[in-house]
């Protein structure tokens, strides 16, 4: 078993060393509010009084913190107990480019660093489940490999540029907050409309929302507009959900008949509704916009 340390016990830190300290590994666990770390003392996990007392003797040191800035203060404060022999595991999600940036000051000052964000909540942590995401060396990541798929039901490296779990955690959680956003505005329009809210979310069940992102995302991507549901349809039919809703607040609907608007008027209404990402798959040439 592994000595391991965690700085940060949030909802997410607390369940991963709770779960930690239950396969048997000696844990070491610090917060800035000691309350959340004596409430894991239950499960075996041990106090520090700073993130320095907690990584001394650490194979494996945990973070799991709010942003950047937060992952930069407490690594400073921890670097009298770290140690070259250590690796630095990052949960943290964080702005890529200050990742690749911290990634690279780590390895200068001769430091072992993985980012390693996840797609899970506390329940998931505590259980091994949902996915983790590493970047960084390899040599790295196959030393920790098998300590890494204990915590989580599918890992998945993606190569040494150490900012690429970084971008990929954005991706995941803009698909999430979008599609909470979406849904927040079908509710508003359920109301409108005097239908019941788990009445509107059991439409999804005839649904298949993987084909959209597997079908059209795919066509998206590569820049193919050949219409299966043309961008002039789409927006009458955004029209008539904005109406639904009259004067109700509506999370994202409005921003997106503003951009179908601006498409439709540069030429592009009898294209696929995918058409909305073009500007992301179409580079103009040097000099040169793009050609609507």
């Amino acid at each position: 078993m592994s000595n391991i340390a965690f700085l940060g016990t949030g909802l997410l830190g607390s369940a991963f060393a709770q779960a930690a300290a239950q396969r048997g590994d000696t844990v070491t666990a610090w917060n800035r509010s000691a309350a959340k770390v004596a409430a894991l003392a239950p499960f075996g996990v041990l106090p520090a009084t700073s993130p320095a007392d907690a990584v001394r003797g650490a194979a494996r040191i945990h973070l799991i913190l709010k942003d950047d800035a937060v992952v930069d203060e407490v690594l400073a404060a921890a670097s009298s107990g770290l140690s070259t022999q250590a690796v630095i595991i990052d949960h943290t999600t964080t702005l890529p480019a200050l990742t690749a940036a911290r990634a690279q000051r780590l390895a200068a000052q001769g430091l072992q660093y993985l980012h390693c964000p996840v797609f899970m909540g506390p329940a998931a942590a505590l259980n091994a489940q949902g996915s983790m995401m590493v970047a960084g060396s390899k040599d790295i990541f196959e030393s920790v490999k098998a300590e890494l798929s204990k915590m989580t039901s599918r890992i998945e490296y993606l190569g040494e540029r150490s900012d690429l779990a970084a971008v990929n955690k954005l991706f995941g959680n803009a698909m999430i907050i979008g599609v909470a956003a979406v849904l927040a505005d079908v509710l508003t329009m359920a109301q409108a409309s005097q239908v019941a809210p788990e009445d509107a979310i059991k439409l999804f069940r005839l649904i298949d929302l993987n084909t959209s992102v597997n079908v059209r995302g795919a066509n998206m991507a590569i820049g193919n507009f050949v219409p299966t549901f043309e961008l002039a349809m789409a927006r009458k039919d955004v029209r008539l959900m904005l109406e639904t809703a009259g004067e109700r607040p509506l999370a994202v609907l409005p921003g997106i008949a503003e951009r179908m608007d601006q498409l439709i008027a540069a030429g592009h209404a009898a294209q696929d509704c995918c058409v909305l990402g073009i500007d992301a798959v179409q580079r103009p040439e040097p000099g040169r916009g793009l050609e609507r």
